[in-house]
């Protein structure tokens, strides 16, 4: 089983390669057979990765997250899975070259680093523990996949009101598109955090005595998750579109960083209690 992980952690940084190129290639080119390959090609890539993450879980017994460079694997798989349910739900192909890109760029590195043989703290194995951090993960790769869209929105939009008309403006799904793009993702980001919150509240409480609700990282999750909340809620309910919206993803997305940040200078360890 060694020999396999190893393997597939030499082979992982390819496929995301391929995959990139892939979308890369047809986002250039625009050649229709590629359409569905390039889709093929990011499937295998993640039926592999799951495979990879859940060997190693079996094979060292706790969840893949117990360094930054296990949690880069699950980053770039997090990116690469959200991507392809955005692609599932709105069946538009054409920007995948933007997001897969940090897919591959996380992989490489985690490759790279990650170490095969270490012994962890009895409390990180925990299988709810690794569902509390994998959704949060995914939660956060949604955030960052509606903050891309929301970057090459204002590209385009740019680019219409000084009458540019190159490759992006003839590549690139119109601002009407670009917005649906960064909504969907912005609301697959909440509620997959929203499970991460549920996860943690259930589980914390008892697997820490000195658990505190006071944590940096907790609070900062829940500010993400509020302003997020009703950023989603106004484009709802209050019907906001085009620019409100992409504004409110960029700016939910610069805060989630700082909070970031800020929460990872307050605390020593992944969370005050541990």
């Amino acid at each position: 089983m060694l020999q396999t992980i190893a393997t597939i952690n030499i082979i992982l940084p390819f496929l995301y390669f391929v995959a990139f190129y892939a979308y890369a290639y047809d986002f250039y080119s625009e050649k229709k057979y590629l359409s569905n390959s390039k889709q093929i090609v990011l499937i295998v890539t993640l039926i592999i990765h799951t495979f990879y993450l859940i060997s190693r879980t079996v094979e060292y017994n706790h969840p893949p997250i117990t360094n930054k460079f296990e949690i880069f694997s699950i980053i770039a798989f997090s990116i690469g899975f959200s991507y392809f349910v955005l692609e599932l739900l709105t069946n538009i192909r054409g920007t995948g070259a933007f997001i897969i890109f940090f897919s591959l760029i996380f992989q490489i590195t985690s490759s790279i680093f990650i170490e095969h043989s270490y012994i962890v703290p009895e409390v990180l194995r925990n299988r709810l523990l690794g569902l509390h951090v994998i959704n949060a993960l995914l939660g956060y790769s949604g955030i960052t996949i509606s903050a891309v869209y929301g970057l090459l929105f204002m590209l385009l939009y740019n680019n219409l009101k000084t009458n540019k008309f190159g490759l992006i403006f003839n590549r690139l799904p119109n601002l009407e598109i670009l917005e649906k793009l960064s909504f969907y993702s912005a609301v697959i980001g909440f509620v997959l955090l929203t499970f991460a919150i549920v996860i943690g509240i259930i589980w914390l409480p008892s697997a820490f005595p000195n658990f505190s609700y006071y944590d940096p990282k907790l609070i900062g999750t829940l500010f993400v998750w509020l302003i997020y909340g009703v950023g989603v809620s106004s484009k709802i309910f209050n019907n906001w579109f085009g620019k409100k919206v992409i504004l409110f993803s960029l700016i939910g997305f610069v805060v989630a960083i700082m909070s970031l940040i800020i929460t990872n200078t307050l605390a020593k360890t992944f969370h005050s209690f541990y």
